[in-house]
């Protein structure tokens, strides 16, 4: 029997993190978004023409490593979607569809922010650029979403013209400002860490990095 929390009767679902992950019904796509650490970083370094493999993401990003590693455990396609790649995240979900030649389901994860209690706490650039990429795939038809994604989607078009200040002035962005520890592990896996300012730009490149064995390559 259908979960009440599962949002398997929606072709684009949206939850948090891990836990939010397994509520939802299996999907065909998973894109994993987390914006100012793995999604913006990771999608720079592949649009660079590097790959990155998941363990050494593992090292500077907990809660995103975590999530992926999760949806990695099915046989989905994951996705890494940021504010950077929305629309060619959204794109490549319906070139997936087209490849499939039936409906394609899509659960899009915020990761959220890792507490040192190990709770999850909410991170609203995590919220706004979830919300971003479902915006896109309604605008491309895919809009058969679920209340959860549907009211992250009208957050991020209602806020779009204050992403940038949204971002910069977030308790991630501040607590990232004052990470040097956090910075030097992303500079140690051979990776240049996303500006906050370049996180918040939407749609700065066509570049998605897609999860085969173990390791980020671009999207083909």
């Amino acid at each position: 029997m259908p979960h009440p929390f599962d949002q398997s009767a929606y072709q684009v679902r949206f939850e948090w993190g891990v836990a939010g992950l397994q509520r939802l019904a299996p999907a065909d796509v998973i894109v994993v978004v987390d914006v100012l650490r793995f999604s913006s970083i990771v999608t720079d370094a592949v649009a660079s023409g590097r790959t990155v493999a998941l363990a050494d993401a593992e090292r500077w990003s907990r809660n995103g490593a975590a999530v992926v590693t999760a949806a990695a455990a099915g046989e989905p396609s994951v996705l890494l979607g940021s504010l950077r790649n929305a629309s060619a995240v959204a794109r490549t979900v319906l070139e997936l569809q087209n490849r499939r030649q039936q409906r394609t389901s899509v659960a899009v994860i915020a990761a959220g922010e890792l507490t040192d209690a190990g709770d999850l706490r909410f991170a609203v650039e995590d919220q706004l650029g979830a919300g971003t990429i479902i915006a896109a795939l309604s605008d491309l038809g895919a809009d058969h979403t679920s209340p959860e994604a549907a009211a992250v989607c009208e957050s991020a078009r209602g806020l779009r013209r204050a992403m940038r200040h949204l971002l910069t002035a977030s308790g991630s962005a501040k607590e990232i400002a004052e990470g040097v520890s956090a910075t030097a592990r992303i500079e140690a896996a051979g990776l240049v860490p996303t500006a906050t300012a370049a996180a918040a730009e939407v749609d700065a490149t066509d570049v998605v990095p897609v999860l085969s064995d173990g390791v980020f390559v671009a999207f083909a």
